[in-house]
């Protein structure tokens, strides 16, 4: 009796220490005498050991930052570029089976993806297409990483780092852009005004007595201040009463 009775805790024993728990975003890759035996779900299972062995792989996107490394782009300028990645576990079996340390291997395809891809632009369209960059990216590290179980979702250049003669050459380009749109402002500006100049002669040259009535509205303006003296020569006072006397006459034809 002893002996059934000792017999039964061990059994009992043995069935706590084989309970496993997997959580809802973890799954379980099973081995039978080491071959593949199936992949279980989240929730309560049994492992019988040392028959069979159970790794545990999780299903949640993993950040992965990128370090910082030197590239020569396309057009010969050296520069620091740093990326993140992020991707998850599609099949976890070929996660175990297929791959000793799939973050490890990740890791190292994305930086030699980042220096190959980046190295086939130019510092220009790194900086205007940077979108388009992190997909190329993206997809050329997700062709390497599917036959591992694993998908990647995303690829983001987050740092640029520029040498300081290039940023002291970036920003004078910017200052001369800056400054030769000003000056094409300008230019429009005193076109427009040349073209509304031009139009008010016409009209002045169809009507003499509107220069004169110009002249008078001029110094009206100049006499509101109170401290200028104003000399009408006779000839100019002529031409008033010529003024006058011809916008009377218009008003009586009317």
């Amino acid at each position: 009796m002893e002996a059934i009775f000792i017999l039964v805790i061990l059994l009992v024993i043995y069935g706590a220490v084989s309970l496993r728990v997997l959580k809802q975003y973890e799954r379980g890759v099973v081995f039978l005498l080491g071959k593949f035996a199936g992949v279980r779900g989240p929730g309560l299972t049994l492992i019988f050991a040392p028959i069979q062995q159970m790794t545990r792989v999780s299903l949640r996107t993993v950040t992965m930052q990128i370090p910082s490394q030197k590239i020569i782009t396309k057009d010969n300028v050296s520069i620091d570029i740093a990326a993140v990645a992020y991707y998850h576990i599609s099949d976890p079996e070929k996660a175990v089976i297929a791959i000793e340390n799939v973050y490890n291997a990740i890791n190292q395809i994305s930086q030699t993806t980042v220096r190959n891809v980046v190295g086939r632009f130019s510092l220009d369209q790194l900086l205007s297409d940077t979108a388009s960059i992190n997909d190329q990216i993206k997809n050329v590290i997700d062709l390497h990483t599917e036959p591992w179980g694993t998908q990647v979702t995303a690829v983001e250049i987050k740092d640029i780092t520029l040498p300081d003669n290039m940023q002291r050459a970036m920003a004078k380009e910017a200052e001369a852009e800056r400054e030769r749109r000003a000056k094409i402002v300008a230019a429009e500006g005193e076109y427009q005004a040349a073209v509304k100049l031009g139009q008010a002669a016409d009209i002045i040259t169809q009507h003499p007595v509107a220069l004169q009535l110009r002249t008078l509205q001029t110094m009206a303006e100049i006499a509101v201040e109170k401290n200028s003296t104003i000399i009408f020569p006779a000839q100019f006072m002529t031409t008033v009463q010529e003024a006058i006397a011809l916008l009377s006459k218009d008003s009586a034809s009317k």
